[in-house]
Formats: structure tokens, sequence, C-alpha cells
């Protein structure tokens, strides 16, 4: 029996200025990764929403910075209330460099300003190692002082067998230790409870 809950979940605001942020503060847990790597499916699981975060099959669909409200229950009874944040996909080459540049400097700008983000995860897609815009994007949240937790998707996708070299080459690439790693497969919620522990931990704190 799953001790920690996500009792209610719901789509808020898509941001595209630090204007058109949400007013109310909550601690806001934040997805970052390519295009495709998989964050809306991500939220879809962690919620158990199949279509909270929109999916699509068309990398750069995400253009906004995208606000879902989160309340969680924990085995006392306890609630705590949270925004998860997902941020326009990096990384893709057919987005215009005008484009591109709007959003670095949006995703910055917000970034730099949230007063309560309480941690970053970073979606790598673990059959690969990280692409140079993977690192570039770790190297920026570091620069920030931003907690980072790297989540490896698609795990379903690679035997067990395989699963310890991929890691330890996101491990290597990053120069992260291994429980700064988390495995999720969303199609088989893999994960899922490992995440939710690390995000009431942040809330508690």
């Amino acid at each position: 029996m799953e001790e920690i809950k996500i009792i209610k979940s719901e789509y808020i605001t898509s941001a595209v200025s630090r204007k058109t942020c949400p007013e109310e503060l909550l601690p806001e847990i934040v997805f970052v990764g390519r295009s495709n790597v998989g964050k809306s499916s991500l939220i879809n699981s962690l919620t158990n929403r199949k279509a909270l975060a929109r999916t699509s099959g068309t990398p750069g669909k995400t253009q906004t910075i995208n606000f879902f409200r989160v309340t969680l229950k924990t085995p006392d009874d306890t609630r705590h209330e949270f925004y998860l944040v997902d941020l326009p996909g990096y990384g893709y080459a057919k987005t215009s460099k005008t484009n591109r540049k709007l959003w670095a400097k949006f995703i910055d700008e917000y970034l730099s300003s949230r007063r309560d983000i309480k941690f970053v995860c970073q979606l790598i897609d673990m059959r690969h190692p990280p692409q140079e815009s993977d690192l570039n994007s770790f190297a920026n949240l570091v620069e920030k002082n931003l907690p980072v937790l790297i989540v490896a998707t698609k795990s379903d996708k690679i035997g067990k067998t395989e699963r310890q070299k991929h890691i330890n080459a996101i491990q290597n690439s990053l120069g992260v230790d291994a429980d700064s790693i988390l495995p999720y497969s969303s199609i088989k919620n893999e994960g899922r409870s490992d995440l939710l522990d690390v995000i009431i931990n942040s809330l508690i704190k």
C-alpha cells in the first residue's frame, strides 16, 4: 500500500513571462530536459492522471512554462500543496534560433527569480549518454545553486543487466554520485514512489 498519496492535481496556468507566473507562492518542483525526453508522461505518471500534462510525439511542443498544483497526503493525514512546473524542452534543433533564445531567456529568468524552487528534476533518456545540451543545462542549474535530481527516463527500454552501465555513463558525464540518479519508467510507474519520497522530504525540510 502506497504511503504517500496524491489526492488532487490540476492544471493552473501556462506562463510566457515572469509576470504571468502564478502569484500564489507554493513550493515548486521543476522538470527540465531535452525535447521528447518524457516530461509530460512523467508528470502524468507521478500524478496518476492520464492527460494532466499534454503529451506529444512532436519535439518542441511545450513552449510555455506549465504549472500544476498538486496536493499530497502523508500517512499521518498531513496535506502538502506544491507546484509541479514543466519547462519547455531544450535541444530541439528545428525550432528557430529566435524562439530558442526567447525560451532560454525566459527559462533563465524563471529559474533565477522564483523564490521557492525546492529542487529540479533534470530528465535524461537512460538509453543515451548525456548530450551537450544536457551538460549545459546541468551546469547552469549547478551555477544557480539549485538542487538537482537526475531522473533517468525510459528505464523500461533497457534490460536490467545493461541498466547499471547506462547509469554509470550518466554519472560519469555529469560528475554526480549514484544517489543523485533516479531510474524512472512512466509506462510501468517504476521510480514513482521513490520520487514521491524525494518530493515530500523536500517539502518538510
